[in-house]
């Protein structure tokens, strides 16, 4: 089966492990993901409903106007893919009119033209909420105007909510299955949390979103969390079946260094 790419970049995006994911994923109605990121588990799923959620309100409301305005949203967001806006100066200009920008269909168009312009597809963001990625400097980017289609039609049948991973792992109805995907914990105890938006994702939320899939197992509701396999995620995810899988990762700031790492899959099988 054909797999389907988002329309974003992503860094830690879920491509890659598909197959695993899916088929430690359990049968349900409604996939929930409080993490959803670019979109790939939700891609290449069947789920009758989805509700996908961040707290990246960007990403949120780019969502909801893929979803409800497509024809306009590609039309207008492929006129930034051209080469007088691949340029150092361009790019710049455009990131300080995202920063300052209070329209959500323009502030929209310029979170698509600054994943594919800027360096790694990252998105980031300051202690101010300003998007402070810096140029690419890629030779074409590309316009992922069948991704956006695919993924417009597909979104019909899902619900995009800006809210914490905490509200949406609340009040489910039975039928639910959760994915979550949340910022990964460090590969050593010198390591950084990776920054998740304006904040990080500590120790302490870490340890919460695991409590919050044993609540919803005793509640029969299936959760299944990816991580990194380490000392920590293995005390964290101790009430979960473990199910560990190998994927390449850049594990150093040279994005070129890409090894094999171990990550996990808990599953809270009710």
């Amino acid at each position: 089966m054909k797999k389907n790419r988002a329309f974003l970049k992503w860094a830690g995006g879920k491509f890659p492990l598909l197959e695993e994911i899916k088929n430690h994923l359990p049968e349900g109605e409604c996939l929930v993901e409080p993490f959803v990121g670019a979109g790939s588990v939700f891609l290449n799923t069947d789920y009758q409903r989805y509700v996908l959620a961040d707290i990246n309100r960007d990403l949120i409301e780019l969502y909801n106007i893929v979803k409800l305005r497509t024809d306009d949203y590609i039309r207008e967001s492929r006129k930034l893919f051209c080469e007088t806006s691949n340029r150092a100066e361009a790019y710049y200009s455009l990131r300080s009119e995202f920063n300052l920008c209070r329209d959500d269909f323009r502030r929209a168009q310029l979170f698509l033209y600054l994943n594919r312009h800027g360096y790694n597809g990252l998105c980031r963001y300051n202690q101010s909420g300003e998007f402070n990625v810096p140029f690419g400097r890629y030779r074409r980017p590309y316009f992922p105007e069948n991704e956006l289609y695919h993924f417009a039609e597909r979104a019909q049948n899902a619900t995009f909510l800006c809210q914490s991973y905490a509200d949406s792992m609340s009040g489910l109805a039975p039928g639910a299955v959760v994915y979550c995907d949340p910022p990964y914990a460090p590969l050593s105890a010198t390591a950084n949390f990776t920054a998740y938006h304006t904040n990080s994702f500590s120790m302490q939320q870490q340890q919460h979103l695991a409590r919050l899939a044993e609540t919803l197992k005793s509640e029969k509701i299936p959760v299944l969390i990816s991580n990194h396999d380490t000392a920590l995620t293995r005390v964290w995810y101790q009430q979960a079946k473990l199910h560990v899988v190998r994927v390449r990762r850049s594990i150093s700031s040279n994005g070129g260094t890409r090894n094999k790492v171990n990550e996990l899959l808990a599953l809270y099988q009710p």
